[in-house]
C-alpha cells in the first residue's frame, strides 16, 4: 500500500482516536487451567442496585505478575476482594488454588496468600515488632528465635527493620506501607495481593518495592496486583487486565496485545530539513506518515522496509538525524483499549 500524500500533524504518544484495530474485544488465548493460580470467570456482583462488577474475567497464571488497570471505580478493589474469599460473586466463579476462597476452603486458601490493601491496617499502639509478631501468630508460625528472625527478615526485605521498636502510630505513610509489605510476605505466600503497594512510598523507596515484587514472582510466587500508575506497571507486568465500569474490556500480555492495536511497524525519523519529509510522499512500503516539523512518525508494511526507507531518503539528499523504532508503551496501549471502546479519557488518571 502507498500513501499518496504526508499528513502535516503531530506524531501522537497514545494511539489516536481513529486508529484501526485489527481485532475487536478479542477471547483470550486458550489457558491451561493448571498454569492458573487465580481464575475469575464472568461474575456479577451488585451491591443494591448498583452492578459493580459485570461478567469479569481475570487469569492469574502462575510465577506472573497480573497488573489491573481501570479508572477510579472501575471495580479493581472488589474484583481483589474476590480473590481473597472477603465476598462472593452473584453469578460466575472464583477459583484460587483451584477451590471458591468464599467456601469451605476460604481458610486454607488465604493462608496460602499475602495481602496489602490500598490502607493497611495496623495496630498504632503496638511497635512494629508487635505487629508482625501477632500476624506471626496469627499464621501459626509460634514464637521464639526463628520467628524473631523471619520478623528481621521480612522487616530487612522493605527498610523497615530500623523502625520496628517504634510505636506505628508514629510511623509516617510510607513506613506503614513497608510494614504492611513485610507483614504480607511474613509467611512465605504462594499468592501475593497488592492493592496499590506503593501508596505513600517516595520514588526510591517505590523503585525498591516494585524491584522485590519482581524477586517475589522469580522465586516462584504469583503477584495480583493494583495501580494507578501506568509507569509503575510498565515493563512490571507480564499479564494486564484492562477494567471498566466493572467488565474487563481486555487481558493479556502486553506485547502481544501491542501487536494486534500495532500490527505494522513503526518509526520516528527526524531530518535536517522539514521539506526533505515530501519525498516519503509515494515511497514503496511507506503506508502511513504523521508530520510535525522536522520529525515524522511513518507506518511501514514490514521491518524489512525500514532500511529502504533510509536508503532512499539519504540517495536522495535527504540529512537524517535520527530514526528510532517506535515501541508502544503501557499507556499508549492503555489508551488504544479505552478508544477502541468508545470510552472518554479519565481526567484523574487510572485509579482506584
Amino acid at each position: 500500500m502507498v500513501q499518496n500524500a504526508v499528513k502535516t500533524q503531530p506524531p501522537k504518544r497514545t494511539a489516536p482516536a481513529a486508529r484501526p484495530t485489527t481485532v475487536s474485544s478479542p477471547p483470550p488465548p486458550p489457558i491451561d487451567p493448571g498454569d492458573l493460580v487465580a481464575s475469575v470467570a464472568g461474575v456479577d456482583k451488585r451491591f443494591g442496585s448498583v452492578l459493580a462488577l459485570a461478567r469479569l474475567t481475570i487469569n492469574v497464571p502462575r510465577s506472573k505478575i497480573t497488573v489491573l488497570l481501570g479508572p477510579n471505580g472501575a471495580g479493581k478493589t472488589t474484583a481483589m476482594r474476590l480473590v481473597t474469599g472477603a465476598m462472593s460473586p452473584d453469578s460466575g466463579s472464583v477459583s484460587v488454588f483451584g477451590a471458591d476462597p468464599s467456601g469451605p476452603a476460604g481458610e486454607h486458601i488465604r493462608r496460602r496468600c499475602g495481602v496489602v490493601s490500598a490502607k493497611p491496617s495496623l495496630y498504632d499502639r503496638l511497635s512494629g515488632f508487635d505487629n508482625l509478631r501477632y500476624a506471626a501468630e496469627l499464621y501459626d508460625l509460634g514464637r521464639g528465635p526463628a520467628t524473631d528472625r523471619r520478623i528481621g527478615e521480612a522487616a530487612g526485605l522493605f527498610g523497615i527493620d530500623h523502625a520496628l521498636d517504634q510505636r506505628v502510630g508514629g510511623y509516617s505513610t510510607g513506613m506503614k506501607t513497608r510494614l504492611a509489605l513485610a507483614r504480607s510476605v511474613l509467611h512465605d505466600p504462594e499468592l501475593l495481593l497488592l492493592d496499590e503497594p506503593t501508596s505513600g512510598l517516595d520514588p526510591e523507596s517505590a523503585v525498591a518495592v516494585l524491584a522485590m515484587v519482581r524477586d517475589m514472582t522469580e522465586r516462584g510466587r504469583t503477584v495480583l496486583m493494583c495501580t494507578h500508575l501506568l509507569l509503575e506497571a510498565e515493563g512490571l507486568a507480564d499479564e494486564v487486565v484492562v477494567i471498566q465500569d466493572g467488565t474487563s474490556l481486555m487481558w493479556g500480555d502486553p506485547d502481544e496485545l501491542a501487536r494486534r492495536y500495532w500490527p505494522r511497524p513503526e518509526i520516528d525519523l527526524s531530518v535536517q530539513r522539514s521539506d526533505d519529509l515530501e519525498l516519503l510522499v509515494g515511497m514503496p512500503g511507506v503506508v502511513d506518515v504523521a508530520r510535525s516539523a522536522n520529525t515524522a512518525r511513518i507506518t511501514v508494511d514490514d521491518e524489512s522496509t525500514v532500511g529502504d526507507v533510509v536508503r532512499r531518503l539519504s540517495a536522495a539528499g535527504a540529512m537524517i538525524r535520527s530514526v528510532v523504532p517506535y515501541r508502544p508503551s503501557l499507556e499508549d496501549l492503555y489508551f488504544a483499549i479505552r478508544t477502541e471502546h468508545r470510552i472518554d479519557d479519565d481526567p484523574q488518571g487510572v485509579g482506584g
